[in-house]
């Protein structure tokens, strides 16, 4: 309870700071820039220079927090990145000739490669068929809202509802997990789902894909409805049938779209943790990358200096496609 009373005091002392920022910096602004009681020149004058210094005090916050957050982070973890394991030594590239060689790298590197191949494509695609599906019945909102509430929980809280569905009790007691539950009614052997090499990865993946799903059913139904009705009339007169309409009218003008949904499943895929770390802590080769860091990082004394090298990495990784997805963007939008 105390918790509670503690989050709810936080966001209203947050939202009356912030309420408070704008309110006095407007009024400092304008008390140093009046406009008001001012003719001609002055008053023109002083209107443009307010005009021009107002946005900038709307952004300063989050300029400032980007800088804290993001910026100063991102330039000490590449420093680090060269120190040794307790950041204070300069090793040159020791930390990257490491993790060309260590195996349980490699390893996170082919299963992030895994889960950049399934989970943005699935995710993406289940999107747009429940999106297009959805608009067509009268409970949309309904069956929309369903699908869209995975994406209100944690992933550490929407790991531990998959755990129970792959829990695992040894053959002849009762099965508390859905799956296995499933498997002995259909005259089948229990599994360790999450132990088995390989293919724990894709019941993981599963999760995120739940998640994400709604997130792009929410985006791609919104690109459908902006789709001209006379463009689909058209091709109705022309005889389409609803698949091709579908895939031939409907899809090639919401692929821009599309490919923003996309890659931005993929970054987030490439910094995927909560779940890999509450569901196997990388256990039976399910390591990725981030929870690698953090093992690093943070576990069996700390290595800041291979931890900040995984991470560089990870950044690496992500940089070439938020730059793209925000090219995409600006185009989809004329630069605007």
């Amino acid at each position: 309870m105390e918790q509670l009373i503690a989050a709810i005091l936080t966001m209203v002392a947050g939202v009356l700071v912030c309420a408070a920022y704008f309110w006095s910096s407007n009024l400092l602004l304008d008390w140093i820039f009046p406009s008001k009681g001012k003719f001609g020149a002055a008053a023109s004058r002083n209107l443009r220079f307010a005009n021009m210094v107002r946005p900038w005090l709307f952004l300063a916050p989050a300029l400032l927090a980007l800088a804290i957050y993001l910026v100063y982070p991102v330039i000490k973890s590449v420093l680090l990145s060269f120190n040794d394991r307790g950041g204070q030594d300069f090793v040159g590239l020791r930390n990257y000739l490491w993790m060309i060689n260590d195996g349980e790298f490699r390893q996170s590197i082919f299963n992030n490669f895994l889960w950049l191949l399934v989970v943005p494509a699935l995710s993406t695609f289940f999107g747009l068929i429940i999106a297009a599906l959805t608009d067509r019945i009268w409970w949309s909102n309904i069956a929309k809202t369903l699908i869209f509430m995975p994406m209100a929980i944690s992933f550490v809280g929407a790991a531990v509802i998959w755990k129970f569905i792959y829990d695992y009790r040894a053959a002849g007691s009762d099965q508390i997990g859905l799956l296995n539950a499933l498997v002995v009614a259909l005259g089948g052997e229990p599994q360790a789902w999450i132990t088995l090499p390989f293919w724990n990865n894709f019941f993981l993946m599963v999760i995120l894909i739940w998640i994400q799903t709604g997130f792009a059913m929410v985006i791609l139904s919104a690109a459908l409805r902006g789709i001209p009705e006379e463009t689909i009339e058209a091709a109705v007169i022309d005889g389409a049938n609803g698949w091709q309409i579908f895939f031939k009218i409907m899809v090639p003008q919401i692929w821009g779209t599309i490919a923003v949904v996309w890659t931005t499943i993929t970054i987030l895929v490439l910094k995927v943790f909560d779940i890999v770390l509450a569901m196997t802590n990388g256990q039976w080769q399910s390591q990725v990358l981030a929870n690698l860091m953090f093992d690093w990082m943070f576990r069996g004394g700390g290595d800041f200096g291979r931890g900040a090298a995984i991470a560089v990495v990870i950044m690496i990784l992500v940089v070439p496609i938020m730059i793209w997805n925000i090219r995409n963007a600006t185009r989809e939008t004329g630069g605007h």
